[in-house]
């Protein structure tokens, strides 16, 4: 085992197995990224979702998945050439874990998985041996036909050594953030943890990428006189704010905080929402 991975994951100060476990995924994530970085993916993708969020502007929740979409349409998009790249890179740092494509050119949604024992199992971890049976499972998903006018920036990352990504801004981060608050006919409350910190970091959402992601999929996407505005915005968040059942929301989300961060569940209710959104509209650009 190469122990810069033992020394990343001994600065999470994990206090527990959970946290543990959810650290470890992290240092795999966190090496992924590097290996598709040398497989020149950033070239024709952009990394994207609630896992962007936690690695580059330090969210203090875990996450599951890496989500990428591309900039422009490309049905042919294949994971396979990322995918052998990716497994070299993970086997230099010691590191045999699992990549599959999932063949699914006909889907939207392109999914490819990591599984792996090995980095565990190699570990020196606080809380006890894993089931040497149980892999980490991280999923790689990229939308291959994706909304228009999303905006990208990059940044440079240094574990496992320096490299760069590229990754929707803020803005355009949390219109499809919104999408999903809107569209999901399933409850993540991890979404709206989301949604609160993009409120406390003062981010307006891309409403022109909102738009056409709404028009891409979901209740709205027939609505040709559809116009996705600040009242627009209002409205429909309030209407979905007043629908949550809260405490189903807590429980989804608290197994990804750590207990100074889950303390703020407490707030959760339809006020403390509807107090985020007025945050947010508070931030509408004026012209």
């Amino acid at each position: 085992m190469n122990p810069i991975i033992q020394t990343q994951l001994e600065t999470y100060k994990a206090a527990n197995a959970i946290e543990e476990e959810n650290a470890t995924k992290e240092v795999i994530q966190e090496i992924a990224l590097y290996g598709l970085w040398r497989a020149k993916f950033f070239d024709v993708a952009v990394f994207q979702g609630g896992t962007s969020l936690r690695i580059l502007h330090k969210l203090p929740r875990f996450s599951e998945d890496l989500d990428f979409m591309l900039p422009r349409p490309d049905p042919d998009f294949d994971w396979a050439p990322y995918l052998k790249i990716l497994t070299s890179t993970f086997e230099e740092y010691g590191l045999n874990p699992e990549t599959v494509s999932k063949f699914q050119m006909d889907k939207r949604i392109r999914n490819a998985v990591i599984k792996d024992n090995s980095v565990a199992n190699q570990l020196d971890l606080s809380f006890g041996q894993r089931d040497q049976r149980k892999k980490l499972r991280i999923k790689l998903e990229i939308d291959v036909e994706p909304p228009a006018h999303s905006v990208d920036t990059f940044t440079f990352m240094d574990f496992p050594v320096d490299y760069e990504v590229r990754h929707q801004n803020l803005s355009s981060n949390f219109a499809i953030k919104i999408h999903a608050l809107l569209c999901k006919n399933y409850l993540k409350g991890r979404d709206w943890y989301d949604f609160s910190w993009y409120a406390a970091q003062g981010i307006y959402p891309n409403l022109p990428h909102l738009e056409a992601a709404l028009r891409q999929y979901g209740p709205w996407s027939e609505k040709k006189d559809l116009k996705v505005d600040q009242n627009w915005l209002k409205e429909k968040l309030t209407d979905r704010i007043q629908e949550i059942n809260w405490e189903d929301a807590k429980t989804d989300v608290s197994r990804f905080l750590r207990p100074i961060e889950a303390e703020s569940l407490k707030l959760w209710k339809n006020a403390f929402f509807e107090f985020k959104l007025a945050k947010i509209l508070e931030n509408a650009p004026t012209s």
